[in-house]
């Protein structure tokens, strides 16, 4: 396999502290329910919390729609709910990366059924090129090309999560 970095650990550090500060002048004086999707956006949003300075709660939300594929399926599924009650609070959803928008959109209709207060999205990429659904991160890290990649939460059939940079991922010629 090739390894062709795309963004170092040491941007993705940069960019998720000036994220931070930007969501701590959002939600200055408020309590925050974050929810990550699991599992891709579970290491973003481990960084991202810890350089909050309003009050967080915090639950995690499971969906599935690539399987072990490279493309999504189309078909997003809720695997497990919540656990807090969001009525009348604050939500942050965080995720990994908003492509086709399917995902976010069916999980951000989701919450809305639960009457939260607000419900921001924040995706560590945003690959707008690949959009379907008409839905838009509020906050971003990085725009991406139209290329499959892996690391720092982004997998391949459940691996490469922990990578802390962020890696087009090519298979080299005869790899499976």
């Amino acid at each position: 396999m090739k390894r062709v970095v795309l963004f170092k650990e040491e941007e993705i550090e940069r960019r998720v502290g000036e994220l931070a500060d930007e969501l701590n002048k959002v939600y200055s004086g408020k309590e925050v329910v974050v929810i990550p999707l699991l599992r891709g956006g579970v290491v973003f949003a481990m960084d991202l919390v810890k350089k909050f300075k309003f009050p967080v709660e915090m639950d995690f939300l499971t969906t599935s729609s690539y399987g072990f594929s490279d493309t999504t399926s189309g078909n997003v599924n809720i695997l497990n709910d919540i656990r807090t009650d969001v009525k009348g609070k604050d939500v942050l959803l965080v995720d990994d990366i908003i492509d086709t928008g399917k995902t976010l959109l069916k999980v951000k209709e989701f919450m809305l059924s639960k009457s939260p207060a607000s419900i921001k999205v924040c995706t560590m990429l945003d690959k707008p090129s690949r959009r379907v659904e008409d839905i838009q991160p509020d906050f971003t890290g990085f725009k991406v090309e139209d290329l499959f990649i892996v690391g720092y939460g982004l997998d391949y059939q459940n691996f490469y999560r922990n990578i802390p940079y962020i890696f087009v991922f090519e298979k080299e010629e005869g790899e499976e």
